[in-house]
């Protein structure tokens, strides 16, 4: 069940990569991956983070885990500040954040058994061999495969085994958040709904919080209690996942969910196609970053940046359609 306690919380979060583009006179450019984003995920909440790749999406998830360094912000497991903690701290940390990976043809060691790769973990915290034993056992059970799997290879399973595999490795330690990232987008389309379905029965039973990061809505809006949008490093639309879908703010938005394939060829849904281009991520212009494609921009648009703030209940967008004035953010 989904508290109201806030177990990660960032504030003003920035994360930069910085880009030599002339070998003869060292000069630099930078990329604001995640640029200045606020955003608070509630205990036992599955917050989904949606975008086009290259929008920052898995960077702003790395970052959280401290696995890229931030460039400005603070990012706060609970009450404690994940970026200004010890290394010893944070490796003691890591029991409670994990991370799954994408793609488990490569996420996975190939000359390392499932047990070895499911034991690796807890052999970084110095468990007991009899306790490891147990804890490997049990959580083979947990993703659906069996025990009798544990002394085989990789590539002795399929897609689905395997991303169960790469799960029980990330419960392992029993961590209360899970950063998952594109979980099920390796993976063909008639095994994403067991991995889905599994995905929440672990979330329920163990309680844990996830950022689930995905481009694919679809997928989103079966697994998410609320939804987050992201264009070019900043979040544009916040809101509960029902009301997202129902009553999308921002045009971008409104264009992402309108590109969700649906089965009935006489449906009344408009797919809309965004003209113009992705602005120059090494010079970006003062104002909104998405007017160069959106179909309602204005001068306003070009000249000044739209804050994220609350619409209606809830439902956080950073338009200036709909933020007539100019005002301070509002808390996310």
């Amino acid at each position: 069940m989904m508290s109201e306690k806030i177990i990660i919380r960032t504030d003003g979060l920035k994360t930069y990569f910085t880009e030599k583009n002339n070998i003869f006179t060292g000069r630099t450019s930078v990329v604001k991956a995640v640029d200045d984003v606020s955003l608070s995920i509630r205990e036992g909440e599955s917050l989904g983070l949606v975008g086009e790749s290259g929008c920052g999406k898995s960077t702003f998830g790395r970052t959280i885990l401290n696995l890229i360094p931030a460039a400005a912000g603070k990012v706060y497991f609970r009450d404690e500040n994940l970026l200004e903690i010890s290394n010893k701290r944070m490796h003691e940390m890591r029991k409670k954040l994990q991370l799954i990976f994408q793609d488990p043809y490569s996420s996975l060691n190939p000359r390392m058994t499932v047990r070895e790769s499911i034991e690796a973990p807890l052999k970084v915290y110095h468990t007991d061999k009899r306790v490891m034993s147990g804890k490997v056992s049990s959580m083979m059970r947990d993703v659906g495969l069996n025990e009798r799997y544990l002394d085989r290879f990789p590539h002795e399973f399929s897609g689905g085994q395997r991303q169960r595999i790469v799960i029980a490795r990330a419960l392992i330690l029993e961590p209360e958040f899970v950063v998952c990232d594109e979980p099920v987008s390796a993976l063909d389309v008639s095994v994403r709904a067991q991995v889905l379905n599994l995905m929440r029965d672990l979330q329920i039973r163990k309680k844990l919080t996830y950022l689930f990061i995905s481009h694919d809505l679809s997928v989103v809006k079966y697994i998410s209690d609320r939804v987050a949008v992201m264009y070019l490093g900043e979040i544009i639309e916040l809101a509960d996942t029902e009301e997202i879908f129902r009553n999308p703010l921002h045009p971008y938005t409104e264009a992402l969910i309108s590109a969700i394939p649906v089965p009935d060829v006489d449906s009344e849904r408009t797919r809309i196609h965004l003209q113009g281009d992705v602005p120059d991520v090494y010079n970006m212009s003062a104002g909104c970053k998405f007017h160069t494609r959106c179909p309602h921009c204005s001068e306003r648009c070009r000249s000044e940046k739209p804050l994220l703030q609350e619409i209606s209940d809830g439902h956080f967008a950073a338009c200036h359609k709909w933020n007539k004035a100019a005002g301070t953010p509002a808390a996310s």
